[in-house]
């Protein structure tokens, strides 16, 4: 080992790393609650959609005008979570963002007598209101995706902060798992408490965990130079990669517009790779309840086991993918490339689902268990993604390209939601509706190895911005 080597980039590196502590890991922890919390009131609203759609009147396109307000604001709303940590720092974007979305989470319950005074309020202007309950759960929504816009830009800054290049992907990995635990919790208690004690308090109960985090946040987050709890050996550790070479003359604090950010092919490649993918995650998300229902006639209660067995399967795609590149950057390739490489691979998994319509009428399990494949490789693919933008961009401008490449996710997931609804709609009325959804299992199978050869055109080899 030379004697300038980072200790990062050694295979006993990682064989050292656990000698010199383990607070880091604490970190990754909090990163993984706060994501699972992410996720749980998210989807709150979409698994008490046919309590709330039957109890006032929603149509299919009430609705989707309610969850489109959530998907256009989160979109948006990364354009400016970014800019908005790298500005006052981690431990204060994050109390804000669980904060605000938390707020959201709970407003939920009191949708109706907000929307009855908003309505109110326009009627008296003289302009046309929607119905009380679509304009407070809309009103909610946005709330709510204001607050979530800043989880993943306040993470991923936290684990530039805390985690050398070597790990980076590995703790993505593990706490965007959270977001799979969510996923598969939410089902198992949203509905009992909407049952036992009503759907206003789901709302409640489940926002207001959120809270009780930011406590453990405020006690145990604060940067790694000012952190009491991280010894001295660790702290080196988690810095043994900082480039030495690096040539940038301006202060550490110093604000990057992100207008000049859009100027680096590196940005374009991440945007490209968060556009052409994050739809796909959000289709299996919002979309295959209803496949299962229209395809296999499966009611409600019938999917948990399904989706609880995808969801397992997406946490072994985001811990395994995540540590995945570690192979490479063994044999000697920088982390950007180790990473490129783990990348490719990963994007031919999703190729499995191909197959899930051909051979569907086997069994449910077909579809279930190739999209699982296929979701568990998006979220393999998604912790290497984020990764490459602490690889390649200074820490104090990694929340603001997360930012600008979370807004291109949203808005691909707007296209693939709007594109597949037109779809089924489409080959729906003519009876052919497994056609519909064969067209979108490809989409879903060849954006991977699509959007990797986009970004490995814009960014051919590992260069790391110095001048920021």
């Amino acid at each position: 080992m030379k004697l300038n080597e980072p200790v990062s980039q050694h295979p006993a590196g990682q064989r050292g790393a656990t000698a010199v502590g383990k607070y880091r890991w604490t970190i990754c922890a909090l990163l993984f609650f706060a994501t699972t919390v992410n996720y749980l009131d998210r989807q709150v609203l979409s698994l008490l959609a046919p309590q709330l759609s039957k109890e006032f009147n929603w149509s299919n396109t009430d609705y989707a005008n309610i969850t489109a307000a959530f998907q256009f604001v989160y979109a948006l709303s990364m354009v400016f979570a970014g800019p908005i940590v790298d500005r006052i720092g981690t431990k204060r974007a994050y109390l804000w963002a669980i904060a605000v979305w938390s707020g959201g989470a709970v407003m939920h319950a009191y949708s109706v007598p907000m929307g009855q005074a908003v309505g109110a309020a326009m009627g008296a202007l003289g302009m046309v209101a929607a119905p009380a309950s679509i304009i407070g759960f809309m009103l909610s929504r946005a709330v709510l995706a204001v607050g979530e816009a800043g989880n993943f830009p306040a993470a991923i800054k936290a684990t530039a902060e805390y985690f050398p290049k070597r790990e980076r992907s590995f703790a993505t990995g593990i706490f965007n798992s959270g977001a799979n635990i969510g996923a598969i919790l939410a089902p198992l208690t949203v509905p009992w408490i909407a049952i036992h004690w009503g759907w206003q308090a789901a709302f409640i109960v489940i926002g207001a965990i959120g809270f009780v985090w930011m406590i453990a946040w405020h006690m145990l987050f604060d940067t790694p130079e000012k952190q009491k709890r991280l010894s001295k050996a660790e702290l080196a550790y988690i810095r043994s990669d900082v480039a030495a070479t690096s040539t940038s003359t301006a202060p550490a604090g110093a604000k990057v517009s992100w207008f000049r950010l859009l100027g680096y092919r590196q940005t374009w490649a991440f945007a490209f790779g968060k556009f052409m993918t994050d739809g796909v995650w959000w289709f299996f998300l919002f979309w295959l309840p209803k496949y299962l229902a229209s395809t296999y006639g499966m009611g409600p209660g019938d999917i948990i086991i399904p989706l609880a067995v995808l969801y397992s399967l997406t946490m072994i795609g985001s811990i395994g993918g995540g540590y995945f590149p570690a192979y490479f950057m063994d044999k000697g390739e920088t982390p950007y490339d180790g990473r490129m490489k783990a990348m490719l691979v990963i994007a031919c998994f999703p190729l499995v689902v191909l197959l899930a319509q051909p051979y569907g009428y086997i069994s449910y399990w077909v579809p279930v268990l190739l999209i699982g494949i296929g979701a568990s490789a998006h979220q393999a693919w998604s912790a290497n993604l984020f990764t490459t933008v602490s690889d390649m961009f200074p820490q104090k401008s990694v929340a603001s390209i997360i930012g600008i490449g979370g807004m291109a996710g949203g808005l691909g997931g707007v296209a693939v939601s709007k594109v597949g609804g037109w779809l089924f709609d489409y080959y729906g009325a003519m009876g052919q509706l497994s056609t519909g959804y064969m067209i979108m299992f490809a989409f879903c199978a060849l954006a991977y190895l699509l959007a990797w050869g986009v970004m490995k055109t814009l960014v051919p080899r590992y260069k790391e911005i110095t001048d920021l």
